[in-house]
């Protein structure tokens, strides 16, 4: 994929990364482990992959009643969120396996759950964990100005009320996503100043993706008998869920005190740190005792790590974070995180009322106002 060039430049390392590279690096020597291709991960894609397609199936096909198959959209739903946190995800960076093939094949998994996966390498591998936190360059915390996620976004006066509608906003964005891939890749083609270089072979991965996401979701149940709305209303009941699941996870990364949000110099164009040490400083985990979320939530609950080593799969996580703690330690550097997933949920929200509240936020008011 050809990137676009940016003027933003980071600071000239210090070794933090280097000494984080030697160390994760010896720990995989050191106990023969390999960063990639991990029989748990297979095992994990196919536990995950057989609950969506048993959900599916039970949903299209079960007992005609009616509250089993709210029921069995909402698994569908999380299911899906599952592929979203694990496989798709660690496919896409190029975590799941050493050969490229194999990473872009299961990535595909994004399109036929309605994501494009090219536009998602783009926006979330690319201007996200290169510039995060970043306004005009982090489209993942633009909210396209609806939501305010930025003390330097300007305040519009509906932000006061965004802790309180951005659940609902949540239950939407599959579709908004969904809608947002065509637009961007067929005619707008940029975010931001940053052009979204497209191919012939682009443009037919997600036309052929949203015809077998509709086609899977929409398309059977109303060819083996359900009346079109009704199929529709299941179609969004699964997406709600899916959106709900898997939005407020990832807003727990980045929208969340004590993460900072990046102003580069208006002048040089440049950040102070070097990459990695602003990857720590804007990012937060959660929930790293957590064992179910652990599992299902893909490493998304150690975003730290994640923004780190994106090209090591998530199922060893647990075992680098440790790791970079002590890194951090030694580079004096904070490491943030937050024990129990509840405290993360209310500090996301929390942050959100006050961004949302507080149009003007100075440099020196900020840590202030965040802590309040």
């Amino acid at each position: 994929m050809t990137q676009t060039p940016t003027k933003v430049t980071f600071g000239k390392s210090i070794g933090f990364k280097k000494r984080l590279n030697q160390r994760v690096d010896a720990y995989f020597q050191e106990n023969n482990l390999a960063k990639r291709d991990n029989p748990a991960m297979y095992l994990k894609t196919a536990v995950i992959l057989g609950w969506v397609i048993s959900s599916w199936t039970f949903t299209v096909f079960g007992p005609s009643i009616l509250w089993m198959k709210i029921i069995g959209c909402i698994s569908l739903g999380a299911g899906i969120a599952g592929i979203g946190f694990s496989v798709g995800h660690d496919a896409n960076h190029g975590g799941y396996s050493n050969r490229t093939s194999v990473n872009r094949a299961i990535g595909l998994i994004y399109d036929v759950i309605g994501l494009s996966s090219y536009l998602w390498r783009f926006r979330h591998n690319y201007l996200h964990h290169t510039y995060t936190n970043i306004l005009d360059h982090d489209v993942e915390i633009h909210g396209d100005g609806l939501v305010r996620m930025s003390p330097y976004m300007e305040h519009k006066w509906y932000h006061k009320f965004q802790h309180l509608f951005m659940p609902v906003v949540y239950l939407i964005i599959p579709f908004y996503w969904s809608i947002a891939d065509v637009h961007i890749i067929l005619f707008k083609r940029r975010y931001h100043e940053h052009i979204v270089p497209v191919k012939t072979k682009d443009i037919l991965v997600l036309l052929a993706g949203k015809l077998a996401w509709l086609g899977i979701f929409l398309g059977i149940p109303i060819a083996v008998g359900y009346s079109p709305i009704t199929a529709f209303i299941g179609f969004t009941i699964t997406n709600m869920t899916y959106g709900f699941l898997i939005c407020n996870v990832f807003m727990m990364a980045h929208v969340m005190e004590p993460a900072e949000y990046i102003e580069i110099d208006p002048i040089s164009k440049s950040v102070d740190d070097e990459w990695a040490i602003s990857q720590v400083k804007t990012t937060v985990d959660f929930a790293p005792k957590n064992a179910f979320l652990n599992w299902y939530l893909g490493g998304l609950n150690y975003q730290v790590i994640h923004h780190l080593f994106p090209h090591i799969c998530h199922i060893h996580y647990p075992k680098i974070a440790p790791i970079v703690d002590e890194v951090c330690t030694e580079f004096g550097i904070k490491y943030n995180f937050y024990p129990t997933i509840g405290e993360a949920l209310y500090e996301n929200y929390h942050l959100l009322k006050v961004l949302g509240s507080t149009p003007e936020i100075t440099l020196n008011q900020k840590q202030e106002v965040f802590s309040v």
